[in-house]
């Protein structure tokens, strides 16, 4: 499986509980996740996908922990179940 089917399951999951997943680019800032999620509610999560069994670069996981320490919530997605689980955690807030 691809970090694309992964990124494309988590686009349509997200838009079903009526958020959006915003593919997010930051020029001059390297290591940015790859979407930014917004669910109702104003819930704000930074997310970095990966294909299954990848890890993120260490420049990654700097800009991970710079986005925690201001507050944000920043996870790692490598599979489809790990979509799912992202659903049903954060959806459980909404």
């Amino acid at each position: 499986m691809r970090e694309a089917s992964i990124e494309r399951r988590l686009s349509r999951k997200v838009k079903a509980a009526g958020g959006k997943a915003l593919k997010f680019t930051s020029p001059g800032w390297s290591g940015a996740p790859d979407r930014l999620v917004l669910l109702p509610g104003g819930k704000i999560i930074f997310v970095e996908l990966k294909a299954p069994g990848r890890k993120p670069r260490p420049l990654q996981l700097k800009r991970h922990e710079e986005l925690r320490q201001l507050g944000f919530h920043v996870e790692v997605i490598d599979s489809p179940e790990g979509v799912d689980e992202f659903i049903r955690r954060w959806a459980d807030e909404i």
